[in-house]
């Protein structure tokens, strides 16, 4: 077998590429290697198996949400900069439905605090000034809006809407008019 340049980030985005098309439960380490035509062993200098791939899968998603959510918030505060970071999951569940999943992974606790996980808690809490929500409801809310966001898409991503009408995108829109419309009338204690 030929050496075909293999280095961690290269397994990690061709890991992400076969999550997208073959879902995140069918990627292995065994199934990588028959993506490059190469000996299981060879990759275990750049990842331990493969659950240690798809947490570097999910590493590389939630990375990827951060940077989109940045550039969609640029600028924008109250229910755009909302609508704007929901649609960023959305779409990104949409275009790579492998890499989402494994955006929902369950990380350990040293994994979680240096990915960009990070970053999307501080750009929602961002957004969540705009609403002068103070602590601790803001934090009920940044747990709200990821629920609401991630349980849609999932429902969505899963085909649980495409039994009846009305057209997704209508509720989706009203999911986020109901959001921005309780956020700026945040029930007090």
């Amino acid at each position: 077998m030929a050496r075909v340049g293999l280095t961690t980030e290269r397994l990690t985005r061709a890991g992400a590429e076969l999550a997208d098309e073959v879902g995140l439960d069918q990627v292995t380490v065994s199934a990588l290697a028959r993506r490059f035509d190469v000996k299981v062993a060879s990759l275990y200098s750049h990842v331990r198996n493969s659950q240690d791939l798809k947490t570097k899968i999910a590493l590389l998603a939630l990375e990827e949400m951060a940077d989109r959510a940045s550039d969609a918030l640029a600028g924008r505060a109250g229910k755009d900069a909302l609508t704007a970071l929901a649609n960023v999951y959305r779409d990104y569940a949409r275009e790579h439905p492998g890499r989402y999943a494994a955006s929902q992974l369950r990380l350990d606790p040293e994994a979680a605090a240096a990915s960009a996980g990070v970053r999307h808690a501080q750009m929602t809490r961002a957004i969540l000034r705009g609403y002068d929500l103070p602590e601790p409801d803001q934090t009920h809310a940044v747990r709200l809006l990821g629920s609401t966001f991630h349980g849609y898409v999932s429902l969505e991503l899963g085909g649980g809407f495409s039994h009846s009408a009305p057209d997704t995108q209508q509720t989706w829109t009203r999911i986020l008019d109901a959001l921005d419309a309780l956020l700026r009338n945040w029930p007090t204690a």
